[in-house]
C-alpha cells in the first residue's frame, strides 16, 4: 500500500513541478542554437565552392560529415548520459561545440573545415538523448507529448527562422562571420544551460516517510543497470522505433541540407529567394509539431482516448503524408514544390515529438537514454545517406527528382517499422523475463 502511495507523490511532485516547463524552453533553446550549426553548411554551398572549390558530390560529403561523429557517438552518448546524468555530459558537450563553431569560422582549408564538422558532431550527439532522458523524468506520461513537441519544434523553427537571417549574414559579412555568430549563440547557451539546468531530485518522502524516487526513469534495480546494448537491439520495438527515426531521418537532411540548393539549382531561385521560400516549409513544420505533435496528442490523452493508438496514428499517419514530397516530381515553380515540401514537412513534424517520447515509455528499467541513442544512431546513418546519395544523383542525371524518389521508399520502409515491428507502445519486458 505504501508503494502505490509512492507512486502516486511521485506522479503529483512532476505535475506541479514549477521548473519543468522552464526546463522544456531551455533545452528547445538548445535544438534551436543545434540546428543554427548545422543550416549553416546548406546556405554556404555556393559561398564554400568560391572559396574551396566544392562540387556537388563534395558538398554531399561535407554535408555529411557531422552525421559520422554524430552518429559513432549515439549509443554511447546514450550509456554516459544513464552513467552520469544530464547536467554533466550536456555542460562539456555545448562547451565542445561552441569550439567546433568558431573552428569552422577560420577554416584556412577544406580540412580543417571537415574537422571542424566532424567535431560538431561529436560533440553535438547527446542533445536528443539527454533531450528524451530528461522530458522522460521531468515530465508525467502525459504531458510528454507537449514538452517533447516544445524542444523538437525548436529544430523546424530554427531552420525557418536561421535560413534567412544566416543567408544575411552571409550576403553582408561572409560565410565565416555566418559561422562565428552561431559560435557567440552557443556560447550563450552554454552559460544559459549552465546556470539552469539541473538533474531532476532523485529521492523524495513517500507518505509513508519512506525514501522513493522522484521519477520512475531514475528508480533503479540490481537488473535495470545491468540491462545491456545487445538485449536492447534483439528487441522489435527497438528496431521497429529505430527503422521509423532513420525514414524520418533521411527526408529531414535532404531538405536541410539541399532545400536552398534545390530551389536555386532546379526552380532557379537567387540566393535571397532561395533562402526566404526555404523558411515556409520549415515555419509549418514547426506549427505542426507543436500543435499537432504536441497539444493535439496530450489534448486526445487527457481526455481519455487510448494512448497507444493516439501515439501510433499520429506516428504511422505523419510518415504517410511525408510521401508528399514526391509531388515536387511536377512542380515547375517554387510555390508549387514549397506546397508539397511543406505537406511533407508537417507530418513528419507532428509524428517526430510523439515518436521521441516512445523511449521512455518502452524502457526496461532506466534504459531511456541506451533506446535513445540507438535509434538516433539509426537516424544519423540515414543523416549520412541522404546528402551523399542526393549529391551524387543530383551530378549524374541533374535532377533532384530521382532523389526524392528515393526518400518516397525509405519513407515507405519506416512506416512499416513503426506499424509492424514498434507495434503496440507499452514497456519492454525485463531481461529476467526471458531467463
Amino acid at each position: 500500500m505504501s508503494g502505490e502511495r509512492g507512486l502516486t507523490i511521485r506522479a503529483v511532485a512532476k505535475s506541479v513541478n514549477p521548473r519543468k516547463w522552464p526546463i522544456a524552453f531551455l533545452l528547445a533553446f538548445g535544438v534551436l542554437v543545434n540546428f543554427f550549426d548545422r543550416i549553416n553548411l546548406s546556405v554556404s554551398r555556393e559561398a564554400l565552392n568560391a572559396s574551396f572549390g566544392i562540387s556537388l558530390v563534395g558538398f554531399g560529403y561535407l554535408s555529411s560529415a557531422y552525421s559520422w561523429t554524430y552518429a559513432l557517438m549515439q549509443m554511447p552518448s546514450g550509456v554516459l548520459l544513464d552513467r552520469f546524468g544530464i547536467q554533466r555530459v550536456e555542460r562539456i558537450s555545448i562547451l565542445l561545440w561552441s569550439v567546433a563553431c568558431f573552428a569552422a569560422a577560420l577554416a584556412p582549408g577544406v580540412s580543417w573545415f571537415v574537422a571542424a564538422r566532424l567535431l560538431l558532431g561529436v560533440s553535438e550527439a547527446p542533445t536528443f538523448p539527454a533531450n528524451a532522458k530528461a522530458i522522460g523524468a521531468w515530465f508525467a506520461s502525459k504531458e510528454r507529448s507537449l514538452a517533447m513537441a516544445i524542444t523538437d519544434s525548436a529544430a523546424k523553427f530554427s531552420t525557418a527562422v536561421g535560413v534567412p537571417i544566416l543567408g544575411l549574414l552571409l550576403l553582408h559579412f561572409g560565410w565565416r562571420w555566418s559561422f562565428a555568430a552561431t559560435g557567440f549563440v552557443s556560447v550563450l547557451y552554454f552559460l544559459l544551460f549552465y546556470g539552469i539546468y539541473r538533474d531532476p531530485p532523485t529521492r523524495t518522502q513517500s507518505a509513508s516517510g519512506d525514501s522513493q524516487s522522484a521519477a520512475p526513469q531514475l528508480q533503479l534495480t540490481k537488473a535495470d543497470r545491468k540491462i545491456s546494448l545487445a538485449y536492447l537491439l534483439l528487441q522489435p520495438k527497438v528496431c521497429g522505433l529505430a527503422l521509423g527515426w532513420a525514414a524520418y531521418n533521411y527526408t529531414f537532411f535532404l531538405l536541410l541540407n539541399w532545400l536552398p540548393s534545390y530551389l536555386s539549382l532546379s526552380l532557379h531561385a537567387d540566393l535571397l529567394h532561395s533562402v526566404l521560400y526555404t523558411s515556409v516549409p520549415w515555419l509549418l513544420a514547426g506549427l505542426s509539431d507543436v500543435l499537432i505533435g504536441g497539444l493535439l496528442v496530450d489534448a486526445l490523452i487527457q481526455r481519455g482516448w487510448n494512448a497507444n493508438r493516439v501515439r501510433q496514428s499520429i506516428m504511422v499517419g505523419g510518415m504517410a503524408l511525408g510521401l508528399a514530397i514526391l509531388g515536387t516530381a511536377r512542380a515547375t515553380s517554387s510555390w508549387p514544390a514549397l506546397i508539397c515540401i511543406s505537406i511533407a514537412l508537417s507530418g513528419l513534424a507532428a509524428m517526430a515529438p510523439v515518436a521521441w517520447t516512445v523511449p521512455s515509455l518502452i524502457s526496461p528499467g532506466d534504459a531511456v537514454g541506451a533506446i535513445s541513442g540507438i535509434a538516433n544512431f539509426c537516424g544519423q546513418l540515414a543523416a549520412i545517406c541522404a546528402p551523399i546519395v542526393t549529391g551524387y544523383i543530383v551530378s549524374a542525371t541533374h535532377s533532384f527528382k530521382p532523389a526524392f524518389a528515393v526518400s518516397t521508399a525509405v519513407l515507405l520502409i519506416g512506416i512499416a517499422g513503426y506499424a509492424i515491428l514498434l507495434g503496440p507502445i507499452e514497456k519492454i519486458p525485463e531481461p529476467e523475463a526471458h531467463i
